[in-house]
């Protein structure tokens, strides 16, 4: 298992570092198995953030999906499904960005 530099919270230093094998580790620590759903949204975050510099809340992260994908994958059941607990910072923190400001 690769070493990843991250801070107390376990996010990734440097987002530019990133690959996929950190997003493997991050879901090992927090019992899940990557499919391609997660994959799909852990990619979509990373665009968000090249595109805008921020890493979305939830209800902000739930919005793009239902931009990108419609009503079906777009609410917060879905991505509470995938991403256990507060799906905004888990689903970050796999994708090597900053915790979303808005989350605690």
């Amino acid at each position: 298992m690769q070493n990843y530099i991250t801070d107390a919270d376990g996010y990734l230093m440097d987002s530019n570092i990133w690959q996929p094998a950190f997003a493997q580790q991050v879901a090992e620590q927090h019992q899940i198995q990557l499919t391609d759903a997660h994959w799909e949204i852990i990619y979509l975050l990373r665009q968000y953030y090249a595109d805008y510099a921020l890493s979305p809340n939830t209800r902000l992260l739930i919005k793009t999906i239902q931009h990108q994908w419609g009503a079906s994958k777009g609410n917060s059941l879905y991505v509470m499904h995938l991403f256990t607990g507060k799906p905004a910072p888990l689903a970050t923190k796999m994708a090597g960005l900053p915790k979303p400001k808005q989350c605690f």
